[in-house]
């Protein structure tokens, strides 16, 4: 299912239409920012752990190229085979050559946003290779063709009975049975067949250690240790910014990572990989898809720190009632339209403007990123690059041209005073845009300054 075609407007008008799912969406979401909270206030050190990410992350940002080489260096000692990747294109033609190379048709895959980023599943189902997702909320997704409507929980947009229906149609679960318990045991059931006959399993990456050479997957489900314990052959695909630089450096981040993103103390399983085991073939894909381009702009850089903790989702006041969906892009929220504009300008432009810049994605963001700035300064980008309607360009060149002419400035007020009060219709049609969803204000009886003279004169 695309939506590119579609901007953020239109899609969460589409979501909105169920103001009841909405709302629950919303609830739902508020209760993990609750979680995420109590979570940070129970620790003392919570800013100096934030603080402290921040600055290993600013490190590694400003040295990427020689913690990478380590990296690779101590990969390879380790009797890893490593791969670069400049772009999505090459990233899903490498892992096809891995596959072709064992022979390999069917794959198990647990959550990676890279992954996703790249559309490695549509180009492997192109090229006749089953990949089935493991992660429970990815594969859902999954059996419904749809993306992913956030990164920390997949399916967020889903309810129950709506799992219950997509199990009814492909796993032949009871129709109307929407008990959790019961349909988990379908699930787990579904997918252990897949993880004891499948040769091959990817997994992303949440950190590689620059020093050791090792990288760390964070789940929940265990589905990334039960898929890499079972194949012959494991893949792991990072983005080049998932470099830490050292091992002692890891316990900052996984304490803040599960914290952020569902309110746990840590994740379930921390998995750390360094060499595979005996028979065992491990790879690892390092790719840039545009990383490198989002380095090297001054005000954009610090994006480049995002530990996909989703924070920034679970607070935003716009993402929780327009649905992950909206964002037509592999990463939502906040985050995704910071990082999408660098990817593609043109298709993304809609997003920076996707926001009330209200900056709690920036309170919660466990490595500090200045996400609400960067949205605004994306805004000034995509409108000096061209990208912003024509509609918009014309309302604003007209609002230059009153604001910066006092006398057209107090005709238009009074005008706009005359028409609320005795002609409403107006402004109260379909051509303004705020009517649409709200009432228009009462008309005040004088301006601000036709208030302020009459003061002056008494």
């Amino acid at each position: 299912m695309s939506h590119a075609t579609q901007d953020h407007a239109t899609l969460s008008k589409q979501f909105n239409k169920d103001e009841a799912r909405v709302n629950w969406h919303d609830e739902t979401l508020w209760f993990v920012r609750q979680k995420r909270d109590k979570m940070a206030f129970s620790l003392s050190e919570w800013e100096l752990l934030r603080g402290a990410a921040s600055a290993i992350k600013d490190n590694v940002l400003s040295n990427l190229h020689d913690y990478l080489v380590e990296f690779e260096a101590k990969a390879q000692q380790n009797g890893v085979h490593v791969h670069w990747a400049a772009n999505g294109a090459e990233h899903n033609q490498i892992v096809h050559s891995i596959l072709k190379n064992h022979g390999v048709t069917q794959m198990v895959k647990s959550k990676s946003m890279l992954t996703e980023e790249c559309h490695l599943n549509e180009y492997l189902a192109k090229n006749g290779v089953e990949v089935i997702d493991t992660d429970l909320g990815e594969r859902i997704v999954q059996m419904r063709e749809e993306p992913p409507s956030h990164i920390v929980l997949p399916a967020i947009h889903l309810k129950k009975e709506d799992v219950g229906e997509t199990f009814h149609q492909h796993l032949g679960t009871e129709k109307g049975n929407k008990d959790p318990q019961y349909l988990t045991e379908a699930a787990r059931q579904h997918l252990r067949e897949k993880f004891l006959t499948r040769k091959l399993a990817l997994t992303g990456v949440n950190f590689a250690i620059a020093e050791t050479g090792e990288f760390v997957v964070c789940t929940n489900e265990g589905n990334a240790d039960m898929g890499a314990h079972l194949a012959d052959v494991h893949i792991a695909c990072m983005g080049f910014e998932k470099i830490l630089p050292k091992r002692e450096h890891l316990g900052v981040f996984l304490r803040l990572l599960a914290r952020s993103a569902t309110g746990q103390p840590i994740t379930t399983y921390s998995s750390h990989f360094k060499k595979p085991r005996e028979g065992q073939e491990m790879h690892i894909v390092i790719v840039d898809n545009g990383r490198s381009t989002q380095l090297g702009r001054a005000d954009f850089r610090n994006s480049l720190k995002c530990i996909r903790c989703a924070a920034c989702f679970n607070t935003c006041p716009v993402y929780r009632r327009s649905g992950g969906h909206s964002y037509h892009t592999a990463i939502a929220g906040p985050i995704g339209s910071i990082l999408a504009p660098n990817l593609d300008m043109a298709r993304n432009a809609d997003l920076p403007f996707a926001s009330t810049l209200c900056g709690s994605c920036s309170n919660v963001c466990p490595v500090k990123i200045d996400i609400h700035d960067q949205l605004y300064k994306w805004r000034q980008v995509l409108v000096q690059e061209g990208h912003a309607p024509l509609s918009k360009k014309l309302m604003m060149r007209g609002m230059t041209f009153t604001l910066s002419n006092p006398k057209v400035y107090r005709l238009g007020g009074k005008i706009g005073r005359w028409a609320l009060r005795n002609a409403p219709f107006m402004v109260n049609n379909g051509l303004n845009p705020w009517f649409s969803q709200r009432d228009m204000p009462e008309a005040p009886k004088e301006s601000f300054r036709e208030w302020y003279l009459k003061r002056q004169k008494e």
